[in-house]
């Protein structure tokens, strides 16, 4: 469950940019979404997640400021509506299952209505953010020390390194056959050729590599199983999209000189600005014992982290059995509420949003706005123990 606690918005205001007339300080929504867009790619994003622009109104729209929040709830939006705000960046987004219709009877249906009624944009990163080298668990990363880090589970890059999604490669006897051979796999769309000279068993052959697509991988093997001996030979690959290096789900943070739990602790409440954070020692570990190598995932870690070797477990909620094993393998859990990880990110974004947009020739000022807050839990540093 999202936490709803002590809601901190951050407004940005966009001045004099290239798209702005000399009179009116405006950025066009379709170039700002854009640049958002550049500043952590969308294909980042994790399947089932619903990113990107969620809300627009007709065009032409255009913004004058930018509004930050973690959740976009009713008491949010009216602020929004007060301060007349053009965009919204909610991190989460408010629209994650299907609406079939949009009526006055459901908070998330008026948020749309409101949004609409009002021509403000509504634009959601979510686990965009979480897997970009400058985003979320970057953010919490920072409040561990001098360390370096990595992705728990690198993200793929958004394409293949060659053209086509599979590899098919076959061999050929003959000059006669060669020719026939390549000039019938050409007419197959989606299809690219490269040919080499090898030797098989003492005779020359000519070795065949197609890359082609999905759909033209079913034409392909069809015009092979026609002639015995060419699919005897066949090898069939599926081609992966490559690892990137610095982007991915969770971080597994290797400490420069290792510190004990207790600071460690004093640590992240100090970069959450947290009293109290939730504590599952594990087995054979105590206040004084070392960390040296903490895995993190802002939000909900239970899957990120699940299965990684370290020292003490970082989240912000995680089920109750899934801490149990951590704890059982000698694995400290720190949990400080889903949101209270996420949270401070926007103080960084509205920064690093800037400085993106000011390359791109937008100026933005430097304006934080603190508002209103909900109730702040009061959630007690706690040891559990398990047992009969």
């Amino acid at each position: 469950m999202l936490s709803s606690v002590r809601c901190i918005r951050r407004t940005v205001r966009l001045v004099q940019s290239p798209v702005c007339s000399p009179s009116r300080s405006f950025m066009d929504l379709k170039v700002l979404v854009s640049s958002l867009n550049d500043f952590a790619s969308l294909s980042l994003a994790e399947s089932w997640d619903n990113v990107g622009l969620l809300v627009e109104p007709s065009p032409p729209h255009t913004v004058h400021t930018l509004f930050l929040t973690n959740d976009l709830t009713e008491q949010v939006m009216e602020e929004a509506l007060q301060k007349k705000v053009d965009l919204i960046l909610s991190y989460h987004p408010p629209i994650f299952r299907p609406l079939t219709r949009i009526t006055w009877k459901t908070w998330k249906e008026r948020l749309v209505i409101r949004a609409l009624e009002n021509r403000v944009g509504v634009y959601s990163p979510h686990t965009a953010y979480d897997a970009s080298p400058q985003g979320v668990n970057s953010w919490l990363a920072k409040g561990l020390g001098v360390c370096t880090s990595r992705p728990i589970h690198p993200s793929k890059a958004p394409t293949y390194p060659t053209a086509g999604t599979h590899r098919v490669e076959f061999s050929v006897n003959g000059t006669e056959d060669l020719d026939k051979v390549i000039s019938a796999v050409k007419e197959i769309a989606d299809v690219s050729v490269t040919s080499f000279s090898t030797r098989t068993d003492g005779e020359e052959q000519t070795r065949i590599s197609l890359n082609c697509s999905q759909e033209a991988l079913m034409q392909v093997v069809a015009f092979l199983s026609q002639s015995r001996q060419f699919y005897q030979k066949t090898e069939i690959l599926s081609l992966e999209k490559p690892l990137l290096l610095h982007a991915g789900m969770g971080r597994l943070c290797t400490l420069d000189e290792s510190v004990s739990l207790a600071t460690m602790i004093e640590r992240i409440k100090r970069h959450l600005k947290l009293r109290h954070v939730r504590l599952a020692l594990g087995v054979g570990r105590t206040l004084e014992s070392p960390v040296k190598v903490v895995a993190l995932c802002a939000g909900s870690g239970s899957k990120v982290l699940q299965g990684t070797e370290a020292d003490l477990y970082l989240t912000g909620e995680m089920s109750h059995h899934d801490v149990l094993d951590a704890a059982s393998q000698g694995i400290t859990v720190v949990l400080c509420e889903h949101s209270n990880t996420e949270r401070g990110f926007l103080s960084d974004l509205r920064d690093t949003l800037r400085a993106h947009l000011e390359n791109k020739h937008h100026k933005i000022t430097r304006r934080v706005q603190y508002h209103g807050s909900l109730a702040q839990e009061k959630i007690k540093i706690q040891n559990w123990k398990y047992g009969f």
